[in-house]
Formats: structure tokens, C-alpha cells, sequence
């Protein structure tokens, strides 16, 4: 009998150790949700009318649910506040929109963030955007840190006097570097210098001599979130952006807290000595997808998930700023999150079609070159109006003209399409690649109306005399009949045609198919706890059989392009 008590009790307190590994592996060190351009605005009284869309009459061009920012900021931190996985709370910067000169509105932002730590009784650590501060305009870098003094510099282990950088303890495990990426007065453009790299660096050996892991949070990217982002989109990405990556992995820095580009995108950078860097690029709250993370760490991995305001107060909406129809609030109450993308598509749409006016553009319209220009445009952005897909009026019928074959397709017009893809970049997780139906109908669009607007041009405006005579003796015009003559005999693309799009292939791929291995939204990574020698060694090869796999894969895109062009000149 006693072996037996003897075996159960035994049992018993294995259990018990096992359970408590268990518990204690499962345990998270840290947790904290991170926001990014908040992008306050003070809402109209009245809602302005922006363009001809039938419910989204009013999207801006920045295409952010302006008036709404407050209270989305609400819900935003009413989740917070009742998460029990939340601890901490971290925004990157673009608190408000207009901050650089309306420090009231950084005073409203001030106060729900007072009343949230009040409430919840979890810290809020913000940094400053390209949109918070200047050193020229009313809100300075001192005015800014005097704002926010309770977010995070009130907590301060150390700052930074010329900048509004500083240092402070997350836990009992980790550190935050609260980095300001920014120029003291150019806006967006970022102002990373050698001694600020150099302070990072002794931030991040005082942490590692204090036992703790670094976790730096700054606006600007530090990893590309767009293909070759550092050319088109020179000013969201940090300078040297590689050479910093470098440097940050190999001083012990896994995780990086970004925003600026708006998108929901993560991505990873393995240093030469196998170190492992990720920077997390949050998408902006104020605008679709509505979006912020929720980060859990613990030794052995940090999981990462993407939650959404999927609510506000419609009723202090419409008492605050008139204007709004039934619909429009019938619409976000059904589905907050589909509203904020129509509007997104709607907004991207009027900033595109705005800058393409002549006025915009800079064109003298008296002057002799200004005629085939406006023409140009007047008709790219009707080609984009018109229906994509179905009867004689539409894009297609028009692309069969040319012998091109646009496939069918749900979008509506090629601004759907467009737009459509823009919003995918916003909210992460980009599935196209160079075959899929939205890819392959974008291309064969844009062709479509090139050729159609190019023969247009000569038409309508060069050989306007011309074809009047020649349509009196019944012939078409020339430039649009010499077109189709010269497909119908060399095919349907110019070699010059297949060869830029042999070139761009890679940068195509990589905007539409985002196939990285780290997912954008949702998605576990190991953690700081894991780094050693032998994960190095594993880092290093893996890193380089990845880049031999995508070298060929590019290399192969391109050759499946030339190998056209070679049988053109074969013909």
C-alpha cells in the first residue's frame, strides 16, 4: 500500500513540476498594444463635398477618416483599457495631423491619453512623428516633450536634449528606445544622424549590462516596405536604412516599432553575423483598415496579432459635425472596417484624379504643348471611369481593339482595380503575383490605354485636319488605324514593351506578392531568449540559401520575359 502512495504521490508532483514549466513557458514577460498616426484632426461642423462618388462624396485625398480620428482614438483606447492582455500601450508617432503648428490638438490627444492611464491604469509611451513636431513652427521639440511629458518621458531612464529620443523599462525583462527618426524641421524627410545611432548603441549595451532585451519603436521605417522603397518613397524609410539594420541587429535590437508608410507590413533582415532584425510597420488608425498590434513576448517567442476599431459613437458623430446621411451611418454601423476601405478607395481616387489636373500638373494651357497634354490626361481618366469588363463601352471591348485580352472580373472600373490594390498594401498580407487575375488585368489595362490615349493624342490634336479630310472621303483616323495595322502584322507587344516589363518584373512581383516568410498581420517569430552561436550558424545559412532562391527565382522572371522577345526576333 505504501508503494503505492508512494507512486501516486510521485505522479502527483511530477505533474505539479510539469504544469508549472508549462504555465511558466506559456507565461507572457511582456504584452502591449502599438497604434500608429492617430493622425488627430478637430472635426468639422460641417461635412465638405470632395467629389462626385454616391457615398464617399466627402473622402479627402489624405483618405483618412478625419473627422472620425477622435473617436476612433476612443474605441482604440476603450480595447486597450479592457484587454486583459494589453499592459502597455505604445504609439510611433503622427499623434495628430496638424501638430506641427496646433499644439491644441496634441492637447486633446494629451488628455484621452490621461484619462486612459486614469482609467486603466496602464502607461501610455509615445515618440513624435514627421506631423508632430518642429522646430520652426509652434509645436517645438521642447513643446511636444512638455505636452507628452506624462507618456513616457516622466518614466525616462535617459533622454536626449536636441531630440525628443528616450530610454525606459517595459516589465521586468525588456527596454523601449523611443527613438525620434525625424528632422527638426523638414517635414517627412528623417533626420537619423551618426550621434544618434551612437546613442542607441549605448542604450542598447546598458540594457543588455542592466539584463534586459532592447526594443526600439521610432516613425520611420528602417526596413523596406515597398520595393526598393528607398527610391519611391525615399522619405519614409530611414537613410542608410541596410547599414543601420546592421548595426541595430548586431547590438542585440530583435524588434522595431515603425509607422509612416501607413502600411501593415513586417518584415525581417539577417545581419552578416546571423543576427535577426524585424521591423513592424503598423498601417495608420485613422484610416482603413483601422488596425493596431498587439505584441506578446516571452523568452522563447513573441507573437504578434492585428486588432480593429469596429465601432465608434455614431451619435456624438453626428452632433459634432453635420452633414452625414443615413446611409453613410447605416454603412459604418453595418461594417466600420468596409466603410473605411470605400473611403480609402474613394479618397485615392480623388487625390490621383487631382493631381493630374492641369493646375496641378503646372501646364500653361495657352502655351503649344499644353493641348496634347490636357487631352492625355482628360483621357486616361475617362479610360479609368468607364466599365472594365462587359459591353462595347467597356475597357475590354476597347483592349480587344488592340489584341489585348483583359479577363473577366468582378472590379467595376480600372480606378476599382487600382485602388482596390493600393488598399491591399495598406492592410498587409499582398497574395498577387505576376499571374494572378488582378496583376495580369492591371498590366494589360495600362497597356490598353496607353495605346488608346497615345492614338488619341495624334488623332484628336496633331492630325485633327487630317483626319476631317480623310473622314470626309470615308477613312478612320490615322494614328488609331496604324496602330491596329502594325499589331495585326508584329504582334500584339513591341519588343521594347516585353523588355521593360522583363526589367520590372522583380519590383512588380515584390508589390504584389508579399512572400517574405513573415506574416504581416498575425504570426509567431522566436524570441529575444533564443539568440545564440548555433542559431547564428542557422541564421547565416538560411539567409543565404534564401537569397540564392530568390536571385534565381528573379533571374528566371526575367528570362520567361526575354525568352518572348527572343522569339519576336525570331519571327
Amino acid at each position: 500500500m505504501k508503494k503505492v502512495l508512494s507512486i501516486i504521490l510521485s505522479a502527483i508532483m511530477a505533474s505539479s513540476v510539469l504544469c508549472v514549466g508549462v504555465c511558466a513557458e506559456e507565461k507572457n514577460d511582456l504584452s502591449f498594444a502599438v497604434a500608429s498616426d492617430l493622425h488627430y484632426s478637430a472635426p468639422e461642423e460641417e461635412l465638405e463635398k470632395t467629389n462626385d462618388d454616391s457615398i464617399f462624396w466627402h473622402a479627402t485625398r489624405r483618405c483618412e477618416m478625419e473627422n472620425e480620428t477622435g473617436l476612433i482614438i476612443d474605441e482604440f483606447l476603450n480595447q486597450c483599457a479592457e484587454s486583459d492582455d494589453v499592459e502597455y500601450v505604445l504609439i510611433s508617432g503622427d499623434l495628430a495631423n496638424r501638430g506641427r503648428s496646433r499644439p491644441e490638438d496634441h492637447l486633446v490627444i494629451a488628455q484621452k491619453l490621461r484619462d486612459f492611464e486614469k482609467k486603466s491604469g496602464k502607461e501610455v509611451y509615445v515618440i513624435n512623428g514627421n506631423h508632430d513636431a518642429s522646430n520652426d513652427q509652434a509645436t517645438t521639440l521642447a513643446r511636444f516633450k512638455e505636452i507628452y511629458a506624462e507618456f513616457g518621458y516622466d518614466h525616462a531612464l535617459t533622454t536626449r536634449a536636441d531630440d525628443c529620443s528616450y530610454t525606459a523599462d517595459l516589465g521586468e525583462k525588456y527596454r523601449l528606445i523611443a527613438l525620434d527618426s525625424n528632422h527638426e524641421t523638414k517635414s517627412t524627410e528623417d533626420g537619423m544622424t551618426a550621434d544618434r545611432l551612437k546613442w542607441v548603441k549605448e542604450q542598447a549595451e546598458l540594457a543588455k549590462e542592466d539584463g534586459r532585451y532592447p526594443i526600439v519603436m521610432m516613425h520611420h521605417n528602417l526596413l523596406d516596405h515597398l520595393p526598393i522603397q528607398r527610391v519611391l518613397s525615399r522619405n519614409f524609410i530611414v537613410k542608410f536604412h541596410f547599414t543601420t539594420a546592421e548595426l541595430f541587429a548586431d547590438w542585440g535590437i530583435k524588434t522595431v516599432f515603425t509607422g509612416h508608410e501607413h502600411c501593415s507590413d513586417a518584415t525581417v533582415y539577417t545581419s552578416a553575423l546571423g543576427n535577426k532584425l524585424y521591423d513592424f510597420a503598423t498601417t495608420s488608425l485613422a484610416m482603413y483598415p483601422l488596425e493596431y498590434r498587439v505584441v506578446k513576448y516571452n523568452d522563447n517567442e513573441i507573437k504578434y496579432e492585428t486588432r480593429s476599431v469596429d465601432k465608434i459613437d455614431y451619435d456624438a458623430l453626428t452632433a459634432t459635425t453635420k452633414g452625414y446621411t443615413d446611409e453613410q451611418i447605416a454603412a459604418m454601423r453595418a461594417d466600420l472596417r468596409a466603410f473605411s476601405k470605400g473611403y480609402l478607395k474613394a479618397g485615392v481616387q480623388y487625390r490621383l484624379e487631382l493631381s493630374l489636373s492641369p493646375e496641378k500638373m503646372g501646364i500653361d494651357e495657352e502655351s503649344a504643348y499644353s493641348k496634347p497634354i490636357i487631352y492625355a490626361v482628360d483621357k486616361l481618366i475617362s479610360l479609368l471611369r468607364m466599365p472594365l469588363c462587359g459591353d462595347e463601352n467597356s475597357l475590354q471591348s476597347i483592349a480587344k481593339e488592340y489584341g489585348i485580352e483583359i479577363p473577366d472580373s468582378d472590379y467595376k472600373t480600372g480606378w476599382d482595380l487600382a485602388t482596390d490594390l493600393v488598399a491591399w498594401h495598406y492592410s498587409g498580407g499582398e497574395h498577387f503575383d505576376t499571374d494572378s487575375v488582378e496583376v495580369t488585368t492591371l498590366l494589360r489595362a495600362v497597356t490598353t490605354i496607353l495605346r488608346n490615349d497615345f492614338a488619341g493624342i495624334a488623332d484628336d490634336v496633331l492630325l485633327k485636319a487630317a483626319n476631317s479630310f480623310l473622314g470626309e472621303l470615308g477613312y478612320g483616323p490615322i494614328a488609331d488605324s496604324l496602330t491596329k495595322y502594325c499589331i495585326s502584322k508584329f504582334g500584339v507587344y513591341t519588343k521594347a514593351e516585353i523588355f521593360l516589363v522583363a526589367v520590372a518584373s522583380p519590383i512588380l512581383y515584390k508589390f504584389a506578392c508579399d512572400n517574405d516568410g513573415v506574416d504581416d498581420n498575425n504570426g509567431v517569430i522566436e524570441g529575444y531568449g533564443t539568440v545564440n552561436f548555433k542559431t547564428n550558424v542557422s541564421n547565416i545559412v538560411e539567409n543565404l540559401n534564401s537569397l540564392s532562391e530568390k536571385i534565381t527565382f528573379y533571374l528566371r522572371l526575367v528570362m520567361s520575359y526575354l525568352a518572348k522577345l527572343n522569339v519576336i526576333f525570331l519571327k
